[in-house]
């Protein structure tokens, strides 16, 4: 019997943030170690061009890092090297973001102290687009935003017009929660979702901008059970649901890093807009392979995740 079927009998959904990249899983494990060089191998072999793999190495290996020094002393011991700019500076970047959820803001000069460590890793990586996915982050950290955003888009779309994180990062920047508003990051979503390449699993943004309004309207109590009614099931969110389907997974030809991700949030919206029989090609494909967000945001994650596999895959 496969490892799979093992876990989804046993009803525990896997959970694993590297998705499946075992070198990343070591190279984030060095760094807890304090050793960096399984990270700086990692950031020299990725494939040239693959902006989307070598984004999500950097996102995970700069959380590894955020509260160690392991990368603080790869660039100290060599400042010129651009992967360890680039992931200093996206792991300060962390670190601004953990002072915030500890409910420390962080002070404007310690932003605009991680801004510095961005624009010097953008100076040694000029083709690379993560210091700007880095800077697009930072920016919801500014008080009212910050003024350079639109510049620091336009550098990040000039070198990845379709970058998935970058485009993840601008929506949360767009949304009430931070800088805009609902109607703002709807825009922004349907608006990527038009004009990304067909294959691209930026076809699935709009829906993460759904869950991020019913995450928002929750948390605030702002919602009224007239104004939620058709949030998951109205006709636009089944519009969006059928274009993901067709766009990405009917155009589909080659994994991306962070397919896991977006499969969830797939799967997450087609259940909750009554797509159940749509929604079975999309489990079958995650595989049992589960993420906490954004089946947290509707109650207990892992409990919604197996609930809706085994009743839309017919285990239960």
């Amino acid at each position: 019997m496969s490892a799979w079927l093992r876990r989804r009998r046993a009803g525990a959904p896997d959970y694993d943030p590297a998705f499946g990249d075992r070198a990343l899983e070591e190279g984030c494990q060095d760094m807890v170690l304090g050793r960096h060089e399984g990270a700086r191998d990692l950031l020299a072999q990725h494939p040239r061009g693959d902006w989307d793999r070598r984004a999500h190495r950097i996102r995970l290996l700069a959380d590894a890092a955020a509260d160690r020094r392991t990368v603080d002393v790869w660039h100290i011991s060599d400042p010129s090297d651009p992967d360890a700019a680039v992931l200093r500076a996206e792991t300060e970047v962390m670190r601004m973001f953990a002072l915030a959820r500890d409910g420390r803001m962080p002070a404007r000069g310690a932003l605009d102290g991680a801004a510095r460590l961005c624009l010097r890793a953008a100076e040694l990586a000029p083709q690379d687009p993560h210091p700007y996915v880095s800077l697009v982050t930072l920016a919801r950290l500014y008080e009212g935003g910050d003024p350079h955003m639109g510049h620091w888009w336009q550098e990040l779309r000039a070198r990845d017009p379709f970058h998935r994180e970058g485009h993840h990062q601008a929506l949360r920047y767009l949304s009430a929660r931070w800088h805009g508003s609902h109607g703002e990051a709807y825009n922004f979503a349907w608006d990527t979702a038009v004009y990304a390449p067909v294959g691209s699993p930026l076809a699935v943004l709009p829906q993460v901008a759904r869950a991020e309004q019913f995450r928002h309207e929750q948390a605030s109590q702002d919602r009224t059970a007239i104004g939620m009614a058709a949030h998951w099931n109205g006709e636009r969110a089944r519009w969006d649901l059928r274009e993901a389907l067709e766009k990405w997974l009917g155009g589909r030809t080659r994994a991306y890093a962070q397919d896991v991700a977006d499969l969830n949030y797939l799967a997450h919206g087609l259940v909750h807009a009554g797509m159940e029989e749509q929604a079975g090609p999309v489990f079958a494909l995650l595989e049992n392979r589960a993420t906490r967000v954004p089946w947290a945001y509707s109650g207990d994650a892992e409990g919604l995740f197996v609930r809706w596999r085994d009743r839309v895959l017919g285990g239960g």
